[in-house]
Order: C-alpha cells, then structure tokens, then sequence
C-alpha cells in the first residue's frame, strides 16, 4: 500500500455483523502495523435498523475526522440503507456487495463492484450470520489493506469472551471469503 489512506464504509441491517465486521478489517490493519481509525453507528433497535460503520487505514498517522464525506470502498450487506451511501463513494471506489440478499441497482461503470455471494457461503459453511466474515476475508484480500492474518487476529480480538465459541467458524468464514477474492 501507498502512503496515504484509505477510507472503508460499511452498511447493513442490524444483526448482519457490520460492527464486527469493521472492528475486525481495524484489528486486523493494526496487527499488520497500520494506523487505523473506527467508528460505528446504529439506531436504538437491537436488530433490523440501519448500521454503519467506518474505517479509515493508512501506513501514517490518520488525519481524516471519523465521519467521512466520501470514501474509497465500501462493503453493502444490505440493500435496505444503501441509497444515503451511493454518493459518498468515489469514483472507481471498490464495492463489495452481498449478492444473495441486495437487491438495488449499481453503476458497474462508476465503480469497480464484487458481487460475492455472502450469505449463501455463511449458510453453506453452516450459519447465514458469518456473511460479514466472508466479506471481510474478500476486502482483505481485493483492497490489499489487511493480510488473512491479521484478519483472524483481529477477529480473535474483537469477538466477546462469552461468543468464543464462534472463532473457529469466524476463522472459516474469513479464509473462504479469502480463497473467494483469489
């Protein structure tokens, strides 16, 4: 990666794993050695509302503000709460979309899209919640910015004591998304 940074947003429906997954690809880019800023938001409703995140990595202090204008990538989990996103995202920026649940429409010419089929591989590999891991694993390895490594590190370090249980699963989800990216 070159100096400078890199700005990810994150979007999805409450209970998708966006806040998971942000606080991994921030873990992971720190394992990796890069600065990293994070920030989440999310309605009051404990599942179905909007959810967004936003991670900033460069290999140099951070100077972006934590609300970003624009960005370079983002990740879509969900159709639902896209529209506010669509002009935020600059040209050529790198989208992820999970192909098995987003059901709008994406300018291909504007920007380089990856339609990844995340939540039939989570369900294939034995839970639909692991969609946002399989993202991840896929915008570690399409952005350059995290390596598999340091994906799994941080997801070890971002899932709950009393979650542990899941981080082999997470672990499985990540390299599939990895492999999936190659």
């Amino acid at each position: 990666m070159s100096s400078g940074e890199r700005e990810l947003m994150l979007t999805g429906i409450g209970g998708q794993g966006v806040q998971l997954a942000a606080q991994v690809i921030a873990q992971g880019a720190t394992v990796d050695g890069k600065e990293v800023l994070v920030f989440g938001s999310y309605g009051g409703m404990m599942r179905g509302g909007n959810t967004d995140s936003t991670v900033v990595i460069s290999d140099q202090p951070i100077e972006a503000p934590p609300v970003l204008s624009t960005t370079w990538s983002a990740i879509l989990m969900h159709h639902q709460y896209w529209t506010p996103l669509r002009e935020r995202i600059r040209d050529n920026g790198l989208v992820l979309v999970n192909a098995s649940v987003f059901e709008d429409e994406l300018d291909a010419d504007r920007y380089q899209v990856v339609e990844i089929p995340a939540t039939d591989v989570a369900t294939d590999l034995g839970n639909p919640l692991l969609a946002a891991m399989v993202m991840s694993g896929v915008y570690g390895r399409k952005s350059g910015l995290v390596s598999l490594h340091g994906l799994t590190e941080g997801m070890r370090r971002s899932v709950p004591p009393y979650r542990s249980q899941l981080i082999e699963a997470n672990e499985g989800a990540l390299a599939a998304g990895w492999e999936m990216a190659a």
